[in-house]
């Protein structure tokens, strides 16, 4: 089973290449199910309702996110109604939405996505491993096929827990940083693991955003507003192919295609 997982969607730019790419890409690398992570799609921070609305026309069989999902207040009514938008499993009980899901892939297979953030530079909350280790118990009974996207800022945190998981999972995800990283490999016991798949939206700037206000936060260290960047748009992520029967990862590949213009 070959499965796509697209990174970090980023405003306009990030939403107008995957509705331009994604198709053609699925049908060239021979994709069955993919993931997306969304949490920076309206306008670089969350997620609305009129992008959720564009986003659910896509073929996206789930859709991942990070800390930015609670940036739209909005957001809180779309996580609570779509079992298929996730948020970080390790927020506290309480929060609205859910962590992971069970979902079957057009050929009928069940695919397991696990959504998780890390702690370091990040909001303290519940451990990703602890978290990690608790949902898999439960979802180890429905499918062998499970994929984390993992959430966070350190690349450490990101490759121990793929390590932590290896065996576990069928592949780990790296997010959040929008710099795609060239570390993808299979992990001994089977798990494909990738420190961050990079971003889809625009390259020309700084993790998607005009150079002006991230250099000024730089220069003054004070506040500044990002306003998202228009040019360089690229779909980022990462191609895996896993054995259904064991879960295993037989492949992975980072994957990036430019905007056409």
């Amino acid at each position: 089973m070959r499965i796509l997982f697209v990174g970090d969607v980023v405003g306009k730019v990030g939403r107008r290449v995957l509705a331009e790419e994604l198709r053609r890409l699925q049908g060239e690398v021979g994709a069955e199910f993919t993931v997306a992570n969304v949490e920076n799609a309206a306008g670089g921070f969350g997620l609305t309702e009129a992008v959720w609305a564009e986003l659910q026309r896509l073929p996206i069989d789930v859709y991942t996110s990070g800390n930015h999902i609670w940036d739209k207040r909005e957001t809180a009514q779309l996580l609570d109604a779509e079992p298929r938008l996730l948020r970080p499993a390790n927020y506290p009980p309480g929060n609205p939405g859910r962590g992971w899901c069970v979902v079957e892939s057009r050929d009928g297979v069940a695919v397991g996505v696990l959504n998780l953030q890390g702690l370091t530079f990040m909001t303290p909350i519940e451990s990703p491993f602890v978290v990690a280790d608790r949902i898999l118990a439960e979802m180890g009974t429905q499918t062998r096929v499970v994929l984390v996207d993992m959430h966070a800022e350190a690349t450490s945190e990101k490759q121990a827990l793929a390590w932590h998981l290896d065996g576990r999972v069928s592949a780990v995800f790296g997010t959040h940083t929008h710099v795609p990283t060239a570390d993808e490999r299979l992990l001994p016991g089977g798990t494909a693991a990738i420190t961050d798949v990079g971003m889809t939206g625009p390259y020309e700037g700084i993790i998607g955003f005009k150079p002006r206000g991230v250099l000024e936060r730089f220069l003054y260290a004070t506040p500044r507003s990002f306003e998202p960047a228009t040019r360089g748009g690229a779909l980022c992520g990462a191609l895996v192919e896993v054995d259904t029967d064991s879960g295993r990862a037989l492949s992975i590949r980072r994957v990036r295609v430019e905007e056409r213009v």
